[in-house]
């Protein structure tokens, strides 16, 4: 098992390192590692590994949101107001009712699974999307009406929806639920989520004033009752319907709220492990990749994914339509709203992984949904908003 670990991080770092090379997200180039390792090309990747790979990828969704929580900021998402909350649920809603209407008749899919597969293609990526909106932002690019925060409060509350949204998916179709109990709970979930995340982070911090604590401790700390919150999920909802998703991105917010002065510190740690987290993440779905699939689906694959990338922008536009951003700000926007990588690689999978006979399609599409919009995505982001967006002064 070490020596395909070895590997991960070796060959994943190594083809991320080409791929940057050639303009290419990195993330493209761990993915390409992982089907290069896995049993498709060399199969030299560990069984063992590979079948505890599903709960690595768990934990590397619980620093997903840990990131996204912490990347938040409440008074400037409260400025922004109405376009920013359109942003996290119209342009997924519209992405996904595209994908309910073509998905049965392209993939002979049933509505479940349509509906699972819609999940799972529909959220942005925050691997490219924080980042992008951070360096954007740094340089003072569309500060004037906060286009990179809509962007990214817009991303961040977007995958929690879809994630929220997926779970209760997978109950329905392995039967731990029925159809309409579960979407009944779901504002319970929710708020209960919110608040024992709140209370927590509101004891801990009033510990940490009390004990003088290294910094990589409190981290630790976080994370530890992040993951807690995954598994306690199951046994916390026998009690009263519960959210983990949401007590995780709650709790990292709180924590940032209730601290501070030492919000940079927990950004700049988790931004460091993420570096770790993503690395196993992506060359780990890439091994999940079956290439007979991707063959299988084909070209009309293609043409179904961007139908859904045309119905995402055309929803991003209709969000911002009434807002103070410029024509050029929201064709931006438009733009920056579009990769998808990051929880198509967490939950990809997920659907294989419960033996559902869909399994191996809704996994190609999401890996090709990665192939085909980070790239993309990228290099709009990165071409356009020099020429969209203005550097506004103070």
């Amino acid at each position: 098992m070490l020596l395909s670990i070895s590997f991960i991080f070796l060959f994943g770092i190594l083809c991320s390192y080409i791929c940057t090379k050639i303009k290419l997200p990195s993330i493209t180039g761990m993915i390409l590692a992982g089907i290069l390792l896995g049993p498709q090309i060399l199969n030299v990747m560990d069984p063992q590994l590979l079948a505890i790979s599903p709960y690595l990828r768990k934990i590397a969704l619980v620093v997903i949101l840990i990131r996204a929580g912490l990347m938040l900021d409440l008074s400037q998402l409260k400025k922004v107001g109405k376009p920013a909350i359109l942003m996290c649920f119209i342009p997924a809603c519209f992405e996904m009712l595209a994908t309910l209407l073509l998905a049965p008749k392209l993939f002979s899919f049933s509505f479940i699974d349509a509906a699972l597969l819609a999940a799972v293609l529909a959220a942005v990526s925050p691997a490219i999307i924080v980042p992008k909106m951070i360096k954007i932002m740094e340089e003072g690019y569309g500060t004037k009406h906060a286009v990179g925060q809509i962007i990214l409060a817009g991303a961040s509350m977007d995958d929690i929806f879809i994630l929220l949204l997926f779970s209760i998916l997978c109950d329905i179709a392995t039967g731990k639920a029925t159809s309409i109990t579960p979407i009944l709970q779901l504002p319970i979930a929710i708020l209960s989520g919110g608040i024992i995340a709140f209370i927590l982070a509101f004891l801990l911090t009033k510990l940490w004033h009390r004990i003088n604590m290294d910094p990589i401790y409190k981290l630790i700390i976080v994370l530890g009752i992040c993951l807690l919150f995954i598994a306690l999920e199951d046994t916390i909802t026998a009690i009263i319907p519960f959210s983990a998703l949401v007590a995780v991105i709650c709790f990292a917010l709180a924590i940032k709220q209730l601290q501070p002065s030492q919000a940079k510190i927990y950004v700049d740690g988790f931004n460091h492990i993420w570096k770790i987290a993503e690395i196993v993440l992506f060359v780990l779905v890439g091994t999940c990749v079956d290439l007979n699939a991707i063959t299988h689906v084909g070209f009309s694959a293609i043409f179904f994914l961007a139908i859904l990338l045309i119905f995402r922008m055309v929803a991003v536009f209709l969000c911002l339509y009434f807002s103070p951003l410029s024509s050029k700000e929201r064709i931006f926007c438009m733009f920056a709203y579009t990769p998808k990588a990051t929880v198509q690689a967490a939950i990809g999978a997920i659907p294989l992984s419960l033996h559902l006979p869909s399994g191996n399609i809704i996994l190609a599409l999401a890996i090709l949904s990665i192939l085909i919009s980070a790239p993309l995505g990228a290099v709009l982001i990165d071409a356009t908003y020099k020429k969209l967006l203005c550097i506004d002064s103070e």
